[in-house]
C-alpha cells in the first residue's frame, strides 16, 4: 500500500516538473521569437535585436531552462518519455531534451548575436549562459560549438574583467568539448582571431599585480587548453619570455587554484619536446617547483598536477636521466610518498585514487637506468608495492619466518581479493623495471625487507602462472591486456643483473609450476605450433600468440623444462613467426594497460627520439628472444644452418629496434659472428684495406706489425693509442675559442705505437676487423683470445657477444658514429679542410684555426670512405689531390650536414612540429634550400643514398607546405634538377587555377609553366577516373538507389 502511494507521488512529481519544464521551453521560445528576423523570401531566418531589454529577456529564459534540465535527475527521465531520446535523430527531425533542433539553431544564433554586441550589461550574463549550454554534453551542441569561437574570443581583451573572464570560462570549456572532428576548422579560427597572443598579453599584466587572481587563473586555464589540442600554439608561448617569466612569479602566490593552473600550462607546453628539454636543460626555477607542488604538504589537487609535468618531461631517456641526476632523491620521496599516503580500505576516495595512479605513471622513470633506483630501494619500494597487491601487509603477517608453501598460500589469498586491481600493471611493470637495472650484489637489506621482497616475486609467479593457464584455454573473452602485463615482469626478473632476484624467481616460479608446469607447457606449446601454421594475424590472436612467447622463454630459463622445449619443433615454430613478422604480414605493440606515455604521445609534438627498445613489434621481439634462449641452451644445434642464419641477419638489416637487434645477434655468435654485420652499411671497412692513409703503426713483439688510422682508433677503441696531446702547434683552450695554428696543415708522420708481448697477433688482427667492420667472424679458439683483448680495450659489447651472454634490457646497439672526431678528439688527426661557398656578411670563427670563410676540418680515409668521387679526387695524382682544402660548392648550411652524413651515415632532418609550423614562408625555404642543394651536389658526386634521403625531405616539406612549390621549382630549374621540378609541379597542381589567376605563374619561363600545366592536367584526369570509379561500385552495390 505504502509503495503504491510512493509511487503516486512520483507520478505527481514528474508530471509537475514536466509542466513546469514545458512552461521554461514555451517561454523561451517566445523570448527567441522577438528577435528573429527573416530573410530571403521568408525561407532564411536569423536571430539580430539590439533591443537590451529582449536580449536580458531571452539570456535569463535561457538560463531558467538550462538551470531546470540540470538541476534534478529526474528530469532527464522525463524528457527521455517527451522526446525518446535526449539526442534523438530521425531524418532530419532532431531534438535537443526533447525539442526540436530549430530551438537549439535560436539559441545559439541568439547567444553569438548578443556576444557580438558587447553589451557590458548583458554579456557577461550571455557568457555565463554558455558555460551552461556547453556543459549538457550534449552531442547536438557540437553542430554549433564553432559558432561561438570568435564572438567570446573577441571579448577575452574586455576592460570588464568579469565579462572577460566568464568568456574565458565559456571559451574553455567550449574547445575542450570538441570533437576531433571540429579541431582543424576551430584552430584556424583561433589563428584568425589571434586568440593565444591576446591571452599572452593578458598574462603579461598578472606580475603587476593589478589583475585578480581569478582572471589569471581562467586565461592559464584556457591558454593550457588551447595548447594541449594544438601543437602548433605552443611555440609562440613559450618563446614569450614575458609569459614565462609570469609563470614563474605566479606560482609565488600560495593560492592552489594558482598552482593549479600553472603547473597544467607547463605541462600542455611540455608537450612539445623541444619545450620539454629545453625547460629540463635550464632546470632552474621549475624542477624545484614541480619536487615542490609533488610534496605531501600540498593538497591533492596540486600533486596530482605536478606529478603529471613530471611525467611529461620524463617521457625521454635523455630527459629522464638529467632530472633524476639532479633529483633523483626527491622524486623517489615524492612517488613513494604518494604511494604511502593512502588509507588502508578498500574505498579509496576518487582524489586520492587520482593520485595512486599518478604516482604509479611516474614511476615507470624505473624503465632507464639512473641512481633513482637505488633512492627507490632506500624509501622502501618493494613494502609501499606489496601493500599496493596485498593491502597492508605488514598488519597481516607479522612474523618474517614463512617456508615457500606458506608464502604462496599467503600471495594467493591476497591476490584473490582483487583489491586495487586497476593498479597490478603499473606494479608488475615497476618490479620488472626495478630488477633490470638492479646491481649483481643486490640483496634486501633486512629480513623483513627480503620477505617483502620474496611475497612480491611470489605474486607476480602466481599471476604468471595463471595468465599462461588461462592462454592455454580456448577463451576469445580473455584479457589479454592484463595477462600481457602480468607475465612480461617474471620474464624481466629471469634475466636481472641480481644473482638473488634471478634465482630466487626461478627457484618460487619453479615451485608454483610443479604441479602443472609439463601440461601447461605441453598445451602451450600446441597453440604455439597452431599459431604458427595458420598465420592468424588477427590482433587477439597476435596478443595472445605474444604471451605464450614470454611463458614459452620463461620455461626455456628453468633447467627442468628445457628438454621438453628443444626436442620439439620450437626452433620451426619461432622461424616461422620470425619470417611472418619480416614479410610485415604481422605486427603488434604492447598492449598492455594504459601508462603515462598513453595520452602524452596522442598530442606530443616535435618528437624526434630514439625507438623503444623492445621495438614496435612485440610479436617480433618475443620470437627472437624465445629463440635465443633455445639456441643458448640447445646442445646440439646444427651450426651450419644456413636458413635460421639467413633469417637472423635479415632482422639485423632491416630492423631499426636495439632489442630485437642484439638478440639476433646474440644467436650469430653461435654461428662464429660477433656484432652486427648490415649488407646496408659495411661501417668502415674500406678504410680498413686502403692502406695510404694510414697514420699509427701497431707493433707487435715479435717485430711484425699492421697499420691503421688513428682517427678511427681515436673513437672506436681509443685503449690502443697512448694518451696524447694536440701538436705542438695547436694552442688550445678550455672554451676552444679561434686557434693560432697555421693555415695550411702538416701531414702527420707515422705513430708507432708499440704493443705489449700478451697481445696476440690474431686476436688484433679480429678485433681491428671488428672496429672497421662492426663484426667479426672467429673461430671458438681465436674468439677466447679476442674476448681477452676486448675485455681489455674495454669494448664492453664485442665483449659481452664474445660471452655469449643475453643482452641486458636496454643495452644500446654499439655506434658507428663518427662525429665525435669532428671535435678535439679527432682534430689532431684531421688532413684536410672543407670550405664552403661563401656567405655574404657570414661572421665566421674557427674553434681550431684562424681561416676565416666558412669551413670544417676533416679526415680523407673517412671521406672517400663513404664517397667514390672523393676516393677518386684523392687517388687521381691530380693537383687536387695533394690539395688540403677542397672548396665545396654549397652553402655552410649544406655542408655541415653533408660532412654529418659522412661521419654517421645519417643526414640530419629540417625543424619538424610546432617550429616548423611558426615558420614563414622565407624560413621554411632556407632550411629547404640545404637539402636541395645537396641534391644537387649528390648526383654530381655519385652519392644516391645522400640524393633519395633528400629527395625524401624536400618531398615531406611540400607535402606540409604547398606554397613552397613555387619557390622549389625556380630553385630546381635554376641547378637544372628535372626531378624535382616535376615534383614542385604536382604539388602545384591543385593550386593551378588560383596561382594563374593571381599571377604567380609569370614569375616561372615558359617550359616551368608547361610542367605545372600538364601535372594540372593529369591531376583533372586522375580525379575523373576516382570520380566514376566511386559510382560504378556504388550502382554496383545497390547505394544509389537508396541516397
Amino acid at each position: 500500500m505504502k509503495s503504491s502511494k510512493r509511487a503516486a507521488d512520483n507520478n505527481r512529481g514528474s508530471g509537475s516538473s514536466s509542466g513546469h519544464l514545458h512552461t521554461l521551453h514555451h517561454r523561451l521560445k517566445h523570448a527567441l521569437s522577438l528577435g528573429t528576423t527573416k530573410f530571403v523570401d521568408n525561407k532564411e531566418k536569423k536571430w539580430q535585436c539590439t533591443d537590451i531589454e529582449i536580449q536580458r529577456h531571452v539570456i535569463r529564459s535561457l538560463a531558467a531552462f538550462l538551470d531546470c534540465i540540470s538541476g534534478d535527475p529526474s528530469h532527464y527521465r522525463l524528457l527521455k518519455i517527451i522526446g525518446n531520446d535526449h539526442f534523438a535523430t530521425v531524418m532530419g527531425n532532431m531534438l535537443f531534451y526533447g525539442y526540436k533542433l530549430d530551438s537549439l539553431t535560436d539559441i545559439v544564433g541568439a547567444l553569438v548575436w548578443i556576444l557580438q554586441c558587447k553589451n557590458g550589461a548583458i554579456v557577461g550574463m550571455a557568457a555565463n549562459v554558455v558555460v551552461k549550454l556547453v556543459g549538457t554534453n550534449s552531442s547536438m551542441m557540437q553542430f554549433y560549438l564553432t559558432d561561438l569561437i570568435y564572438p567570446l574570443s573577441s571579448l577575452l581583451s574586455s576592460n570588464d574583467l568579469e565579462v572577460a573572464t566568464s568568456c574565458a570560462t565559456a571559451l574553455n570549456m567550449t574547445v575542450s568539448n570538441l570533437s576531433v572532428r571540429s579541431e582543424k576548422k576551430v584552430w584556424e579560427m583561433i589563428k584568425e582571431a589571434k586568440t593565444v597572443i591576446q591571452i599572452s598579453r593578458i598574462i603579461h599584466e598578472f606580475p603587476c599585480g593589478t589583475l585578480p587572481i581569478e582572471y589569471f587563473q581562467e586565461m592559464a586555464s584556457l591558454l593550457s587548453a588551447i595548447l594541449w589540442r594544438w601543437p602548433p600554439s605552443r611555440y609562440s608561448v613559450w618563446n614569450d619570455a614575458i609569459v614565462m617569466k609570469a609563470l614563474e612569479d605566479s606560482w609565488i602566490k600560495s593560492n592552489i587554484s594558482t598552482k593549479v593552473a600553472v603547473l597544467k600550462l607547463y605541462s600542455a607546453l611540455a608537450l612539445c619536446n623541444k619545450v620539454a628539454q629545453q625547460l629540463v636543460e635550464d632546470g632552474g626555477i621549475l624542477l624545484p617547483m614541480m619536487v615542490q607542488s609533488m610534496g605531501s604538504s600540498e593538497p591533492l589537487s596540486v600533486r596530482v598536477e605536478g606529478f603529471r609535468l613530471a611525467q611529461h618531461l620524463a617521457a625521454d631517456e635523455q630527459r629522464c636521466i638529467k632530472m633524476t641526476s639532479l633529483y633523483s632523491g626527491p622524486l623517489a620521496k615524492a612517488i613513494t610518498g604518494a604511494m604511502r599516503g593512502w588509507r588502508g580500505s578498500e574505498n579509496i576516495a576518487n582524489d586520492q585514487m587520482s593520485l595512486l595512479v599518478e604516482a604509479c605513471r611516474l614511476a615507470l622513470i624505473t624503465r632507464w637506468p639512473g641512481k633513482h633506483h637505488s633512492c627507490f630501494w632506500e624509501q622502501g619500494i618493494d613494502k609501499l608495492l606489496l601493500d599496493l597487491v596485498l593491502e597492508n601487509f605488514d598488519k597481516q603477517v607479522s612474523d618474517h619466518r614463512l617456508s615457500p608453501g606458506e608464502q604462496i598460500s599467503i600471495a594467493q589469498k591476497g591476490l584473490d581479493r582483487n583489491f586495487l586491481l586497476a593498479l597490478r600493471p603499473y606494479i608488475w611493470e615497476i618490479l620488472g623495471w626495478l630488477s633490470v637495472h638492479c646491481e649483481k650484489d643486490f640483496r634486501p637489506s633486512t629480513h623483513r625487507n627480503e620477505l617483502h621482497v620474496n611475497i612480491l616475486i611470489t605474486c607476480a609467479c602466481l599471476s604468471f602462472v595463471e595468465a599462461i593457464r588461462r592462454g592455454c584455454q580456448i577463451c576469445e573473452n580473455d584479457d589479454t591486456s592484463s595477462c600481457e602485463s602480468s607475465t612480461r615482469p617474471v620474464l624481466m626478473m629471469m634475466h636481472s643483473a641480481s644473482t638473488y632476484i634471478t634465482s630466487k624467481v626461478r627457484y618460487i616460479l619453479s615451485g608454483i609450476l610443479e604441479p602443472n608446469g609439463n601440461e601447461y607447457l605441453k598445451r602451450l606449446l600446441h597453440l604455439l605450433t597452431y599459431a604458427a601454421s595458420t598465420n592468424n594475424s588477427g590482433l587477439p590472436n597476435v596478443s595472445k600468440t605474444v604471451i605464450k612467447l614470454v611463458g614459452l622463454t620463461c620455461y626455456s630459463g628453468l633447467p627442468q623444462y628445457q628438454k621438453d622445449v628443444i626436442k620439439g619443433d620450437v626452433m620451426e615454430i619461432l622461424v616461422t613467426l620470425i619470417t611472418q613478422c619480416l614479410s610485415n604480414q604481422v605486427c603488434i605493440r604492447r598492449s598492455f594497460a594504459p601508462h603515462f606515455l598513453n595520452v602524452y604521445y596522442e598530442r606530443a609534438c616535435c618528437w624526434i627520439t630514439s625507438e623503444e627498445w623492445e621495438g614496435k613489434d612485440a610479436l617480433l621481439f618475443y620470437s627472437l628472444w624465445a629463440l635465443a634462449e633455445l639456441v643458448q641452451h640447445s646442445s646440439d644445434i646444427n651450426y651450419t644452418n644456413s636458413n635460421l642464419v639467413k633469417i637472423v641477419q635479415d632482422v639485423i638489416d632491416n630492423v631499426s629496434a636495439p632489442g630485437p637487434r642484439w638478440f639476433a645477434a646474440h644467436i650469430l655468435s653461435y654461428f662464429g659472428v660477433y656484432g652486427f654485420p648490415n649488407k646496408h652499411d659495411k661501417g668502415f671497412g674500406k678504410a680498413l684495406e686502403d692502406k695510404d692513409q694510414t697514420d699509427v703503426q701497431l707493433l707487435f713483439a715479435n717485430g711484425e706489425s699492421v697499420r691503421a688510422h688513428g682517427v678511427i682508433l681515436a673513437v672506436q677503441c681509443p685503449s690502443l693509442l697512448p694518451p696524447e696531446k694536440f701538436s705542438h702547434n695547436a694552442k688550445t683552450t678550455d672554451e676552444f675559442s679561434v686557434r693560432d695554428i697555421p693555415e695550411k696543415l702538416r701531414p702527420m708522420s707515422q705513430k708507432e705505437v708499440r704493443l705489449s708481448a700478451h697481445v696476440d697477433q690474431q686476436a688484433l688482427l679480429k678485433l681491428l676487423d671488428y672496429v672497421y667492420f662492426g663484426y667479426v667472424e672467429a673461430g671458438e679458439d681465436v674468439a677466447r683470445k679476442v674476448k681477452t683483448l676486448a675485455k681489455f680495450c674495454n669494448l664492453k659489447p664485442l665483449f659481452l657477444m664474445l660471452c655469449r651472454k643475453i643482452p641486458k634490457w636496454g643495452t644500446p646497439i654499439p655506434s658507428t658514429d663518427l662525429t665525435h672526431a669532428l671535435g678535439p678528439a679527432g682534430f689532431h688527426f684531421s688532413d684536410v679542410i672543407l670550405e664552403a661557398k661563401a656567405a655574404e656578411k657570414m661572421p665566421w670563427a674557427c674553434g681550431f684555426c684562424s681561416l676565416l670563410e666558412p669551413h670544417m676540418h676533416a679526415h680523407k680515409i673517412i671521406l672517400q670512405s663513404r664517397c667514390n668521387y672523393l676516393r677518386a679526387l684523392f687517388q687521381s695524382g691530380m693537383q687536387e689531390s695533394n690539395s688540403q682544402t677542397i672548396k665545396v660548392p654549397i652553402s655552410w648550411e649544406a655542408l655541415n650536414k653533408l660532412v654529418h652524413w659522412f661521419y654517421s651515415s645519417d643526414l640530419p632532418n629540417p625543424p619538424t612540429g610546432c617550429l616548423w609550423d611558426n615558420m614563414d614562408i622565407k624560413e621554411r625555404l632556407f632550411e629547404l634550400k640545404a637539402y636541395i642543394e645537396l641534391y644537387w651536389l649528390a648526383e654530381f658526386w655519385m652519392m644516391e643514398d645522400v640524393q633519395d634521403t633528400c629527395f625524401g625531405v624536400i618531398e615531406r616539406c611540400l607535402d606540409s607546405d604547398r606554397q613552397l612549390s613555387v619557390e622549389v621549382i625556380k630553385l630546381a630549374s635554376s641547378f637544372s634538377l628535372w626531378k624535382l621540378a616535376e615534383l614542385a609541379a604536382d604539388y602545384m597542381a591543385p593550386l593551378y587555377n588560383k596561382l594563374r589567376d593571381s599571377g604567380d605563374l609569370e614569375e616561372l619561363d615558359e617550359v616551368l609553366v608547361e610542367l605545372v600545366r600538364d601535372a594540372s592536367v593529369r591531376l583533372s584526369r586522375q580525379h575523373g577516373v576516382s570520380t566514376v570509379s566511386l559510382v560504378l561500385v556504388l550502382d554496383y552495390d545497390g547505394y544509389i538507389s537508396r541516397i
